[in-house]
């Protein structure tokens, strides 16, 4: 057969293939890469999403699991965005906050609490997003505070004027507002130069990511055949009800 007859065999296997998969996998960002970058990136090469086929329905359950960040923030400088893509909208001095300031402080975000999401952000008014609105010149109001979850916060290391945290939170929640309110807290201003999120439900950043050099139909199927029993374990939106109701008797108890 002509070459071009065998690309065009092997191109029909590989769809089959791919059309015969269902499931949930997780592959990594890049920094500085928005999730839809990524995803047309990865539909260029497997002409398929994340979730295929039913596991596509699986996603908003999976993105309701707990999940686990590394933030590294700046101490004394505060963004329209609360992270370092935006511009600069103040300064202050830090120069006085010490590392048990700062551990102090991170009791207070820890357990349920109550956030306001950022307006450059994915939540919808009329149905385009916020952060779309305000690159467009309207005036958008924050959203009201709503409740979240965070299971852990520790502080990794401190280098004034740079923090790094390790997060562990529920669904909905905002990292660059919690280093926003930080900042605050500490009468100074913080903003998100980094952000890795390191687990989603059951999926970690060590054990189950699909790096773009492995974006091919053979490690698709690898990563499916490892990533899907983990999710038959326990559904991460019945698992987070378990733990907010757990914490909810707990802070009645205390009362």
């Amino acid at each position: 057969m002509s070459g071009t007859v065998v690309e065009a065999v092997r191109g029909k296997a590989a769809a089959a293939q791919l059309l015969s998969f269902s499931g949930l996998f997780a592959v990594y960002k890049a920094k500085g890469c928005t999730s839809a970058a990524a995803l047309n990136r990865l539909r260029a090469k497997l002409l398929a999403v994340v979730g295929i086929g039913k596991g596509t329905k699986m996603l908003s359950s999976l993105l309701a699991g707990s999940k686990k960040y590394t933030a590294v923030g700046e101490l004394g400088k505060a963004t329209d965005t609360f992270d370092s893509t935006g511009k600069v909208t103040e300064e202050k001095p830090y120069d006085w906050i010490t590392k048990e300031d700062l551990e102090n402080v991170l009791q207070k975000f820890t357990g349920s609490i109550m956030q306001v999401p950022p307006i450059y952000c994915a939540l919808k008014r009329d149905g385009q997003r916020l952060s779309t609105l305000v690159k467009k010149g309207e005036v958008v109001e924050a959203k009201p505070a709503r409740q979240v979850m965070v299971y852990s916060l520790t502080l990794r290391s401190f280098k004034p004027p740079f923090l790094t945290l390790d997060v562990e939170c529920g669904g909905g929640f905002y990292v660059r507002s919690l280093v926003n309110d930080i900042g605050k807290e500490l009468s100074s201003c913080a903003t998100v130069l980094e952000l890795t999120r390191t687990k989603q439900g059951p999926f970690t950043l060590e054990e189950h990511i699909l790096y773009e050099d492995k974006w091919t139909i053979d490690e698709v199927a690898r990563s499916l055949e490892c990533c899907m029993p983990l999710l038959q374990e326990e559904p991460p939106c019945k698992k987070l009800k378990m733990e907010l109701s757990e914490e909810c008797a707990m802070n009645s108890e205390d009362k």
